[in-house]
């Protein structure tokens, strides 16, 4: 068998039994509100902050 090949017949028919009760219900917490946030940092400083972060990737 090459890289990345498999047996098809293992593929087939995979009955696996799950237990639900331990999952996370996604739904449960959603929230149809708003959000903000009050901040002293003037925004030309924030875009200065950005734009020293977006340096730092590109080296």
């Amino acid at each position: 068998m090459g890289f990345g090949s498999y047996d098809e017949s293992e593929q087939q028919d995979q009955d696996v039994e799950t237990d639900d009760s331990d999952s996370v219900a996604v739904h449960e917490t959603d929230h149809d509100g708003e959000m903000s946030f009050e901040s002293d940092t003037d925004t030309d400083d924030l875009i200065d902050r950005l734009a020293e972060m977006k340096d730092d990737e590109d080296a």
